[in-house]
């Protein structure tokens, strides 16, 4: 048994990791950059060392860092998590070398899964079906839109490494591929370091299927039935579920043999994940699914398999890198009920799914019997160095609609203030007619991304409630606020009344609030119906709030920070800005600037002071969380003034480019 394990990773993967190791008695050991110092995964580890900056580059990817800091401390072994170094083949030759133990398969069988065009060809020869594609070495323009038109369009262009739809596009005509060629080897060379792609025929009503595996060190492998990944956003998982909706017993047994097939033919040892493509235009069939990838390490989505088996996937890598066999043969593995997870990120649906930061000024998860992994508490903050992603919320049921509506009632209890969230969208999602009918496919949501993403205004009476505690006139644990409150020097004698300003749906509208009674508000402005509305009863107990408006009591929990004010009310959430007054340049000005639409890095630069540009032309690249944007000239114009350089890093609405002023009409 290892008796210290060395954690090369952070957040909630971490803190997962050493929950279980916890559990087996085993000591753990946590690395953090400048960034994590008071984060989660810092604080339950049994020791922790700092390893660089806050880039990952500096830090989390630096496997001499991660190496010193393991030899520091006597850990005898290294857990990679996922992302990061877990699919690094040189990562595992260092830690080997070093006389370590890593908890994750061969340098080998790594490197012969971590390209996808070398690891399809090994599929072949191992009968494993392939999508059909051009997995070749010639990487010229020429060559890869001539394989193209031979394939068929539509197309996809996919990063040879990595994962998680980066390098990734999908190409409908033939005049639009040299242009996401382009784009899709940029993003690979910023995500892996390696821009060469292979390029695949796109099935037009694709569902992504996978199949957890697992082998040990002596020739065993068996596979946990498989996991459903089809709900995705720009090739990114959004909900995971076991088992796949309407999956034939047949098919299950197909996909299943071929996946434990393809991790015998690389001797593989661990967690792993074989990914398949399904074609379920005409329902699931046995003879219609291919072989994508092969992810080498523990996936996010591993909690779901975890529900239906009973069984902890990471204690079993650390058994197996430990030396032992399999606990279980596949004749002993079976299916119970139905698990379905979410994703819960920092980022905004309406607009686009933008990353955003923020510090977690609030943050309540459901309880009962939903499972949650999380790697930050309140008062931790989102940064735009890392994934934004803050929890995986996780609900087990004896069926599939189980299952969903506890996924959805969880999510609309969970509460967090301090940034935008997903949750709302995650919710509606569940509650999906196609999705809960289990009529699913890689493109429901962008098919239902109106719906999914519609803003959910707030009630009137949940407005006015935001306006009488942005103005501060009830204090905390009141049953009635009626006492003289002094809040201005000829108010004490009257009727307390105070002007808030409030931004209510991206608008700042101005309120007065008149105290009337004992325990009467009165609430006037243009944000509310009518103009008005009266509250009445109302209760204040820290965050709980009890009031009562057009005579209906209402609940809810309302939490206030210096730039907003948060409602949780019914499942939903409602945010209400505070007015901070004009960020940086006046950002509005008339289409006369380039302003960052979330914060990140700048990756590109691609014009100059005094060039001439043109409506819609590419400017300025921003990168962050992983996902990158092109800005675009507002309209025709000279660029006037360069406000960035590459490598800076910017927040969110900082003025990037400005144009010179157009000459008034004579």
């Amino acid at each position: 048994m290892l008796k210290k394990i060395l954690i090369a990773n952070r957040g909630e993967i971490a803190c997962r990791i050493i929950r279980t190791a916890r559990k087996m008695g085993i000591a753990t050991v946590a690395v953090y950059s400048e960034a994590d110092a008071k984060a989660l995964h810092v604080e339950m580890a049994d020791e922790a060392v700092l390893i660089g900056p806050a880039q990952a580059s500096e830090s989390y990817l630096k496997g001499d860092a991660i190496l010193s800091a393991a030899k520091r401390t006597g850990a005898d072994a290294i857990h990679p998590g996922y992302g990061f170094l877990s699919e690094n083949p040189g990562f595992v030759d260092q830690v080997e070398k070093a006389g370590l133990i890593f908890i994750g398969p061969s340098a080998k069988a790594i490197r012969a899964m971590g390209l996808k065009d070398a690891a399809k060809a090994l599929m072949e020869k191992a009968n494993v079906p392939v999508v059909p594609g051009y997995h070749g070495e010639a990487q010229e323009l020429v060559v890869l839109a001539g394989k193209a038109n031979e394939i068929g369009f539509p197309v996809l262009i996919k990063a040879r490494a990595g994962g998680g739809g980066k390098g990734m596009r999908k190409v409908d005509h033939q005049g639009d591929f040299p242009a996401a060629l382009s784009s899709a080897r940029r993003e690979a060379k910023a995500s892996f370091g390696d821009d060469r792609v292979l390029v695949e025929k796109y099935v037009a009503t694709p569902r992504h299927i996978e199949i957890q595996v697992f082998g040990d060190n002596h020739g065993n492998v068996v596979h946990l039935f498989e996991r459903d990944c089809s709900a995705q956003r720009r090739h990114q998982k959004v909900i995971e579920e076991a088992p796949a909706p309407d999956m034939p017993k047949e098919m299950r047994a197909a996909m299943g043999a071929a996946a434990v097939q393809a991790a015998k033919a690389i001797n593989y040892s661990g967690a792993g994940t074989v990914e398949f493509i399904v074609d379920a235009s005409d329902g699931l069939k046995a003879d219609r699914f291919w072989f994508m990838e092969m992810n080498t390490r523990l996936q996010v989505e591993h909690p779901v398999t975890e529900l239906i088996t009973g069984l902890d996937l990471v204690e079993w890598q650390i058994r197996v890198a430990g030396g032992e066999a399999l606990p279980l043969k596949q004749d002993e593995l079976s299916i119970n009920g139905h698990a379905v997870e979410a994703r819960i990120y920092a980022e905004d649906a309406e607009k686009g799914f933008l990353p955003a930061v923020g510090r977690l000024i609030h943050l309540r998860f459901p309880g009962g019997d939903i499972r949650v992994d999380a790697g930050v508490r309140a008062g931790d903050e989102i940064t735009p160095f890392y994934d934004p992603m803050i929890a995986k919320v996780i609900a087990h049921g004896k069926t599939r609609s189980e299952a969903l509506g506890k996924l959805a009632g969880a999510l609309g209890r969970t509460e967090i203030a301090g940034t935008v969230t997903n949750t709302a969208f995650l919710a509606r999602l569940c509650r999906d007619a196609d999705f809960a009918a289990g009529r699913l496919d890689t493109g429901l949501i962008d098919r239902n991304i109106a719906s999914l993403t519609a803003r959910a205004a707030a009630p009137t009476p949940i407005a006015a409630l935001a306006v009488l505690a942005a103005s501060g006139m009830v204090p905390s644990g009141t049953q009635k606020a009626a006492s003289v409150m002094a809040i201005g020097p000829f108010e004490i004698w009257g009727a307390p009344k105070r002007s808030v300003s409030l931004v209510i749906e991206g608008t700042e509208r101005g309120f007065t609030v008149e105290r009337e009674g004992s325990d009467k508000w009165r609430i006037a402005g243009d944000g509310l119906d009518q103009g008005e509305l009266h509250l009445q009863s109302v209760v204040r107990t820290d965050d709980d709030w009890t009031f009562s408006a057009g005579g209906v009591t209402q609940r809810c929990r309302l939490v206030q920070s210096g730039i907003e004010v948060t409602v949780f009310h019914e499942g939903l959430t409602h945010r209400f800005g505070k007015p901070q007054g004009t960020r940086g340049d006046d950002l509005a000005a008339g289409g006369d600037q380039v302003v960052s639409m979330m914060p990140g890095i700048i990756k590109q630069v691609l014009v100059a002071q005094g060039q001439e540009v043109k409506s819609g032309e590419a400017m300025v690249i921003i990168e962050a969380m992983k996902m990158e944007m092109t800005l675009s000239a507002p309209r025709d114009g000279v660029v006037a003034e360069v406000l960035v350089s590459v490598g800076a890093q910017v927040a969110d609405g900082v003025s990037l480019v400005r144009l010179e002023v157009e000459a008034a009409a004579a």
